[in-house]
Order: C-alpha cells, then sequence, then structure tokens
C-alpha cells in the first residue's frame, strides 16, 4: 500500500494528463496489487458474509478516471481509491462496506477511512430504511453502538423529521438521516500495517449487523417496486 500511498500524494500535486501517462506503467502495477488486495478482501469478508459472495474486482472497484462533465473539478483524475463490497455489486443499490485510502490532506475527505452502510438511496428505498427504524430502532441503534470504533455519520441530515413520520421519538435523529453510514477514519500507519487485511476484515465485522438491518430495508423497498 506504500507505492499507493505515495502515487496518489504525486497524482495530487500532478493531476494532468501528461504527468500520468508518464507513470501509466507504475499505477498498472499498483493496481494489480489492489486487484490482488480486492479479491482477498471480498474472500475474507464473505467468512463472515455470505450475501457478498462471488464478487467479482470489477464489481467492487473504480475507474481513477474523474467524470469531468458536473461539477466545478475540471482535474481528470481521483486523487484517492476506494473499494465498495456490497450484495450484488457497487452499483446495486444495497448497503455495503467500503475501504476508502486517501492521504491526509487530501481533497476528497481528505483522510482514509472504513465505512459501512447506504449511500445516495432511491426515495423508494429511503422511505424503506425509514420505515425498518420506526419498526426496529433500537436493533439499529444497538447494531451501531456495538460497531466498536464507528460512528454514524450526521453529514446528510434532513433539519426536521421527514414528513410522514411522527416527531418527538427516540429516532428522530435516525430518521432525519438521508444516507445511512456509519465510518472510522483511519491514519497512514493503519494502511501501511503489515496485517492490513486482518485488520480491515475485523473492523468490518463489527459493522454486519448494522448492515443486515439496513439491507433488510432495502430488499422490502426493491420487493415493493417490482
Amino acid at each position: 500500500m506504500e507505492k499507493a500511498l505515495n502515487f496518489l500524494k504525486l497524482l495530487r500535486e500532478n493531476n494532468n494528463k501528461e504527468w500520468f501517462d508518464l507513470h501509466r506503467s507504475e499505477w498498472k502495477e499498483i493496481q494489480a496489487s489492489l486487484n490482488i488486495f480486492t479479491e482477498q478482501l471480498i474472500e475474507g469478508i464473505s467468512s463472515f458474509d455470505t450475501s457478498i459472495k462471488g464478487l467479482t474486482i470489477r464489481d467492487c472497484t473504480y475507474r481513477i478516471n474523474r467524470d469531468t462533465r458536473f461539477g466545478n473539478n475540471k482535474t481528470p483524475y481521483k486523487t484517492h481509491i476506494g473499494i465498495f463490497i456490497a450484495p450484488k455489486g457497487k452499483k446495486s443499490g444495497y448497503a455495503g462496506y467500503y475501504f476508502h485510502i486517501e492521504p491526509a490532506g487530501g481533497d476528497f475527505i481528505g483522510f482514509s477511512s472504513i465505512a459501512a452502510g447506504l449511500y445516495m438511496p432511491e426515495p423508494v428505498i429511503l422511505r424503506s430504511v425509514r420505515d425498518e427504524i420506526l419498526d426496529n430502532g433500537t436493533e439499529l441503534q444497538k447494531s451501531i453502538e456495538n460497531s466498536d470504533g464507528f460512528t454514524i455519520n450526521n453529514d446528510y441530515k434532513l433539519k426536521r423529521t421527514p414528513r410522514g413520520y411522527p416527531t418527538g421519538s427516540e429516532f428522530d435523529e435516525l430518521l432525519k438521516l438521508k444516507f445511512f453510514i456509519i465510518e472510522k477514519p483511519i491514519n497512514d500507519s493503519f494502511i501501511l500495517s503489515d496485517n492490513l487485511l486482518d485488520r480491515l476484515l475485523n473492523e468490518f465485522k463489527k459493522t454486519t449487523p448494522f448492515l443486515n438491518i439496513i439491507n433488510r430495508a432495502v430488499k422490502f423497498g426493491y420487493e415493493e417496486m417490482m
């Protein structure tokens, strides 16, 4: 992982096609190592969460090229690396396990992290998760509390309880969420540790009960859409 971190640091300072083309062979070497690591991560997680069995590297990884059609940032390459392992793959709409590699001070979230959850759900899925919170909020809260070291991401949140849901309940703050993610920041020393794979698996295993509840709601939502 040291080569990946160093490459991302240099890319941040030289985010242009000319520099990348000169270092493309280096990126291909890093990418090959990351692909092997992704396979190992899939295999490891599937030992305690069978819902992700059978996933491929392509199901869980992203291109380094940025989509520059939208937004003001027109730099051509991402300066972070993400691996997202979710049932049926990264585009399935299900919640999953996310490993984010970004040297400190980066321009995306600014640090590396481990996360688990559901990002940008469709309206029907969002409603289904909120219904799940209303019915089983205590179970969800307990799963968050038991995911030692992880905290709920409150970046995307309504100011008021969403319409159609009771106000003043003990689950108000969960109902206000638009995305359902628990996360834990990590530093470069964590990423560079010799036992990185084992450490990641130990952390992700804590989040499986949380994901099981969220994905139960996601499944119900998709069944409603059929």
